[in-house]
């Protein structure tokens, strides 16, 4: 005979309980909901503003400047992205050996993770506005240094969980053999571990490159305190210009960090190829 279907019971309770929920965020939030109808005309408006300045010969009147200054501005917010995220990867590496748990003892376990957790509970924005600007001033240092201290939390909890995952053997050999505590580290951890970690930090970079354009309208540099002038002038041609250097850089750093990370993870292809005359 066939066994019993399983109870639905469940899964049906769970489905009206999440749609009760989102229904009374809906209610609660108390937004205007009638405006998004008018977003796709609003959108064509603005869109076609914006395209005006795009579509404009680049080469012609005051266009040449502008795109120069887009390019310029958008190569400090990825300076910004890349000193930040150099930052975080130095501090975050070895706090992620102090937050794993199949390395370190309990207690420092337990208080690196809540450093870490308070780190990542504060967003980028709040340590520019709280912390960064008050201290450095306006600039892009203040912009790099939140987007270095924001990354420690999560680079730290990618890093401690990369490590909990490794395989026991090299360490237990490592042991076995007469290696110190800060040998085994080095030779049966950190090589086991370090391609993923490489792999975390470029992913963290192309974060950090958003960050610094979102940061940059605080007046931490960049292309986003570009982006806040426009804004505030309605400069519509010129904001149009902007974004499309924001898109077509980003976009390329994004393709770039992919292949490398790829590279790093899979390791090169041609050595895993077989010479012809071998296989023969």
């Amino acid at each position: 005979m066939r066994p019993a279907a399983p109870s639905r019971v469940r899964s049906r309770l769970g489905w009206l309980l999440g749609t009760a929920l989102l229904l009374a965020c809906i209610v609660v939030v108390d937004a205007r909901w009638g405006r998004v109808l008018e977003a796709p005309g609003a959108l064509w408006d603005y869109g076609g503003l914006m395209a005006g300045g795009v579509a404009r010969n680049p080469f012609d009147g005051p266009y040449p400047e502008y795109w120069a200054v887009s390019f310029e501005l958008m190569v400090e917010s990825l300076q910004m992205a890349w000193i930040g995220t150099v930052i975080g990867a130095l501090l975050s590496f070895p706090l992620g050996f102090l937050a794993a748990a199949n390395v370190s003892p309990p207690a420092v376990v337990f208080g690196v993770r809540q450093v870490l957790n308070l780190i990542r509970a504060v967003p980028e924005l709040i340590f520019a506005i709280a912390l960064m600007l008050p201290i450095f001033g306006l600039g892009p240092l203040a912009g790099a240094l939140a987007i270095g201290i924001g990354s420690v939390g999560t680079l730290g909890k990618l890093t401690s969980e990369a490590i909990e995952g490794i395989d026991p053997g090299p360490v237990e050999a490592a042991r076995s053999s007469g290696a110190r505590p800060l040998q085994v580290l080095r030779w049966g951890v950190v090589p086991q571990v370090l391609p993923e970690v490489v792999a975390f930090w470029l992913y963290r970079f192309e974060i950090n490159i958003r960050a610094s354009a979102v940061l940059g309208v605080l007046g931490a540099g960049g292309i986003g305190s570009l982006l806040a002038q426009l804004f505030e002038r309605r400069i519509w041609d010129r904001i149009g210009i902007t974004l499309v250097v924001i898109i077509v850089v980003t976009v390329l750093v994004d393709q770039i960090s992919a292949v490398v990370r790829q590279r790093i993870i899979s390791g090169d292809p041609r050595a895993t190829r077989q010479p012809a005359e071998a296989v023969l």
